[in-house]
This record gives C-alpha cells, structure tokens and sequence, in this order.
C-alpha cells in the first residue's frame, strides 16, 4: 500500500517530507507535479528525498507518495539502439510526448515500448526444470544481437510458447513450491544492488581494443577496471568513442555522466551514423546510450552510473561481452558532492563526501568475466573505462586519486601529446598496467612468446630516450655516442611509425593484434641490426641513409601480413650491405 505524507522543507534537489513508515531507497512521487526523487536519509517521521527533476515552484505542503520499491530499471528487449536519461526515461520518447526537445516535468515514460510486439522463439519446453538465468526463449532485437530471455527465477515450466508479443503479455508461466509465477519478457531489477553471478573469474583474457599502444603496451583485461584521467581537450572522450567501437565486445554501453551538452550532443549525433567495423550494420545496434548533462538535474547524474551498470550486467548475465563507458566519474563525484552538502554531512577531502573511495570501489567491482547464471554454462565479462576530468589536470585530487586505487589500467591523457597531433595522446611514461603478469600466458598462446619480451624492450628504449633528451637539450644530439644516437633513431620510429594511429585511416584506425606483433618485430629488428652494425664499425649516418626506414615509416598501411616478412628481409639485405662497405 502506498504511503503519503507532505513536503516540510526544499534545499535544492533535496527535500524533506513527513512520511511515517517510509523505507530508505524508496522511490516517490514528489508534488502535485509527481516529481522522481528516492528517499536517502531518515531520520525519525521525516524522509529526505533526493528528486531527479528540476524542483523549482515546489512548495511546502504538496504532497509525497512512496511507492514502495527502491530504484529500478526495466530489462527487456527494446534497450538496444535507446537514448536515456539518468534514470531510465527514453528521451526520444518524452520528444513525442512533449511535442518539443524540452522535457516536462513529472513526464512518466516506460522505458521499454508497451506496443511493439517482438518475435519470441522458446528454448524450453512444457516441463522442463529450470533455474534462475536459464534461458527460456530468444528475440532477434537488432540485425547484430539476439536478445536471450531469461528465467527470473527456478522451477518446473507449466506452459510456454513461442510468437509475437509485448514486453508485458505472458509467454508462458512457471511454478515453484506450489506458486505459480507468469513468465513475461521483461524482468525490473534494483540498480544500486548487483546482479548475482555463479562465478567469478580473475583476468586471464585481454579486451582487443585495436589501439597499439593499449593492446601492446598498457593492456586491458576482458572483464577489467581501466581509468583515462586528462586535462580539457586531451582526448578523454574521443578514446573512449574509439574503444566502443573497436574493441572485441558485443555490447556497448556509453554514460555520459554530467558532460557539457555539446559534448553529448556530438556523442548523439555521431554514434547513429558510426558503422561497426565487424558487420558494416550500423553500431548503435549494439550500444545504449545513457546521456545526462551538466545542466540536467543533480540527483539523477548520480543515478545515471547505476542505472548504466545494471544494464551492462544484464547483458553479461546473456553471455555477452559488454564494455561499459563512463564519461565522466569526476561529474559524478559532483553530484555526490553537492547532494552530501545540501544533506549537510560532514564533507571529507575537497568538500567531496566521506564514502566517495566506497561509491567508486562499488561501481567498478561490478566489472568482471563471470559465469553466469543457469544450469548451462555461459560466460559473460563487463569491462569498465571510467574517463576522469581532474581541474586543471592534477590527478593527485581525491576522485583520480581513489579511482586509481581500484582500478587496474592508468592510462595517462597528455595534452602536449594532443598539441603535438600525437594521437591517442597516451603518455607511454606516465601509464601502467597491473594486467600483464596475468595475460602474458594468453599472449605467449596466441601471439608469440617473443612478444612479451619485445614490449619490454622497447618500453626500456622509450625510457632511455626520455633520459638522453634531458641531454640532447643541453648539448645537442651529435654529442652522444653514435649507440645512444640510435637509440633515439630507434625511439622516433616507436613513437611515430607505431604509438601513433590515424583514426580516419581504414587501415589503421584498428590495429589486429597479429599485424601489432609484425610491426613491432620489424622495429626492434632495425634495433638489434643497427647496434650490431656500429659495434662492427659502421657509421650511424649509413644507417640512416638507409631506403628501408622510409618503407618502416609506411607499414601502418600493410594489409597482407606476408608483407611483413619481406619487409624484414630488406632490413636484413640493407645492413648485409652497409656492413660489407
């Protein structure tokens, strides 16, 4: 039975109300205009409500209504190629109903569609025993991805059967311990509560992003925690609009969480248009959008992460691999911040709350590689990169600082880098990974066992340049010895022919990981044939001369791997000659 009660006090996006016998986590409906807010505190008869309107012309007085359940989000086929805001609402669907691009207050939108009826084909039968996750039917809900239904709970399957139905008819029912229970092909769940897994698996599988100095250098586990704090304009967004697209996931889900409404509108526009590498089909038939603006209410940019969340683990919970987006964490820690000074709680570092390390401890721990739930086996990872906007670029503030703590892949935005058209503007110096112990079996498996090993070297090449331009700036390259002269002959070709990727390249805006292991090889082959070469007495300025480091500087643009070999030949042929001189 719904509870009522009166609004006492407004500050903002909170407000209090007399509400006897509300629970915390509730939601309500706020005013005459029926506002969303959720009940965050209680302290004896007085509720404190965080609303996720706009509560400007609210009044003390008007009256609140609980409903009785904490925060969903409904699951079900229709979430795919959807625009929502931060706590679900279809914003292509609040346009027709408000008649214009400015939502309305207290607007009540189903965020599955009530009247499409989907194609639901059964895969079990009347009779069959099932538990909790198995999947009972299957709907073709884009051209790129079948929606698996699945059982929300477990017992003996008294009728089922397949057809064209809504999301709310009843395609058969289900019963368990004498209870009968309707199986219908949307099932709601709690967003701040994770969905249960049967396991959980440590990170043994890299995420392919394509980008080569990721996938090479600071490796992301499927299933793993990855952060991409940077200054304004670095490329936080662009980074992350590259791994959507190009990573080795099935489902993408983007929040963007408090950007600037230019920003998200660039996001809007392009993603619909963006083609999916793999099929050609267009990649929004494989991603959910959740976009809620600066200028959006507070309360629900601090919603708009979970609800995120809870759709990328139902999708997991499918058996897919689903990379989540969230852009950015640092707007989220705001909202946090705002709403813990409006409830006048004691502020910790920066004003930011007290528990801001536990909120973004649980939300990246809902990342993993699980199996799922379900008498068959079928497993399924979310992978989550959280980009983050420290002021001015200083990651020693609390949320970089407490994101970095739970997360396993730093991945360093270098604004210089970006001034300098080096894109992506990783810096290779100020990254790291904590995946790479546990993934070099997999590399060793499916690359080469050298692999691993070359990476090494060449990131202790980059490191040594670093220290001879410290030197090179003082008194000028031709001041080195001709070894650490090549040394940074070797370093430029790193840097230019192999950390930098051209995105409107077909070739090379994604990179496979065999064709990253070629280009490497080549690199640190001219490496080991040019000190071999000056040990032998051969003057560096030969090697340069040398025709086949311009064909190295072009082999970003090689489709045919055997290429590669010959590619190795003519460095072989080229240093057999100057050595003979």
């Amino acid at each position: 039975m719904a509870k009522s009660g009166n609004i006492v006090r407004i500050s903002g996006p909170v407000v209090e109300a007399d509400l006897p016998d509300a629970r915390l986590y509730d939601v309500v409906k706020v005013g005459e205009s029926k506002l969303l807010g959720e009940i965050i505190k209680i302290v004896g008869n007085i509720s404190v409500i965080q609303v996720y309107e706009d509560t400007s012309g609210l009044k003390p007085g008007e009256p609140v209504v609980s409903t009785g359940e904490p925060l969903s989000v409904e699951l079900g086929p229709g979430i795919l190629q959807n625009i929502y805001d931060g706590i679900q609402r279809p914003l292509k669907d609040i346009e027709k109903q408000c008649g214009g691009v400015f939502i309305k207050r207290g607007i009540d939108v189903s965020p599955l569609d009530r009247k499409k009826k989907w194609n639901f084909k059964a895969t079990v039968k009347t009779g069959d025993k099932i538990k909790q996750g198995d999947i009972i039917g299957t709907i073709q809900e884009t051209e790129l991805i079948e929606h698996r239904v699945m059982s929300p709970q477990e017992g003996r399957v008294d009728s089922i059967k397949s057809g064209n139905y809504t999301v709310e008819e009843n395609v058969g029912t289900l019963s368990y311990e004498g209870k009968k229970y309707p199986l219908k092909l949307y099932q709601r769940w709690f967003v701040r509560k994770s969905r249960p897994v049967t396991e959980k698996f440590p990170p043994r599988i890299p995420l392919v992003t394509g980008q080569r100095i990721i996938d090479t250098f600071f490796p992301i586990a499927k299933g793993g925690t990855a952060c991409i704090p940077g200054p304004f304009g670095s490329g936080k967004t662009v980074t992350q609009q590259s791994l959507a697209k190009y990573s080795d996931t099935q489902i993408v889900v983007y929040i963007g969480c408090g950007e600037r409404g230019n920003e998200m509108t660039e996001v809007l526009k392009e993603f619909p248009h963006l083609q999916d590498p793999k099929t050609g089909k267009p990649l929004m038939q494989r991603t959910v959008l959740i976009a809620n603006t600066s200028n959006m209410p507070v309360a629900a940019r601090e919603a708009s992460i979970y609800t995120g969340v809870t759709i990328a683990e139902y999708f997991r919970d499918m058996g897919y691999d689903v990379a989540l987006m969230a852009d950015s964490t640092s707007r989220w820690a705001e909202a946090m911040r705002e709403i813990g000074g409006r409830l006048e709680e004691m502020p910790g570092e920066e004003g930011y709350p007290a528990y801001l390390a536990r909120r973004l401890a649980e939300f990246y721990e809902r990342a993993g590689r699980v199996r799922c739930l379900g008498s068959k086996e079928r497993y399924g990872s979310i992978t989550i990169i959280g980009a983050v906007s420290p002021p001015g670029g200083d990651v020693s503030e609390p949320v970089s600082q407490n994101t970095l703590r739970v997360t396993k892949v730093f991945l360093a935005l270098d604004a210089s880098l970006a001034y300098r058209r080096h894109f992506p503007a990783i810096n290779w110096l100020k990254s790291y990974t904590l995946y790479t112990d546990g993934l070099e079996e997999w590399y060793g498996e499916n690359i080469s066992t050298e692999f691993t090993k070359m990476i090494k070297n060449a990131m202790i090449l980059l490191q040594k340049e670093a220290e001879l331009q410290e030197v090179v700036q003082l008194v000028g390259p031709d001041a080195l010895p001709e070894k650490e002269q090549a040394i940074l002959l070797v370093t430029k070709m790193l840097r230019e022919d192999y950390l930098q990727q051209n995105a409107y390249s077909d070739v090379d805006a994604r990179c496979e990981l065999d064709k990253q292991y070629q280009m490497l090889k080549t690199i640190m082959k001219f490496s080991e044939r040019t000190n071999s070469a000056i040990d032998l007495g051969v003057q560096l300025k030969k090697i340069q001369d040398l025709p086949v480091i311009s064909t190295i500087g072009r082999m970003k643009e090689i489709v045919d791997m055997d290429e590669f070999e010959k590619l190795q030949k003519q460095i072989d042929t080229g240093f057999d000659e100057v050595s003979k001189r």
